[in-house]
């Protein structure tokens, strides 16, 4: 099965080597069917402490660091101008 890779901001790089990225994805509301977006937040391993709040980031699965740490960072998109 491939690994899910997501991209998001990052929302929170206070941890050591941990970030905390926010997903937003859009999705159609079932009844009204009008797009509105829904957000999630992810704990990915930051090896060398090097995103900052801000950047834009994608994010893949792995196999689990710690309680909460399910993800590593995969790249950087773009830096906060």
């Amino acid at each position: 099965m491939p690994k899910r890779i997501l991209s998001g901001v990052v929302v929170s790089s206070n941890s050591n080597k941990t970030i905390i990225v926010n997903v937003t994805r859009r999705i159609k509301h079932k009844l009204y069917k009008k797009i509105i977006r829904r957000s999630k937040k992810y704990h990915a391993h930051d090896e060398n402490n090097e995103f900052k709040i801000g950047d834009n980031v994608s994010i893949i699965e792995s196999s689990p660091i710690s309680k909460l740490k399910k993800w590593k960072v995969l790249s950087i998109h773009g830096e906060k101008s």
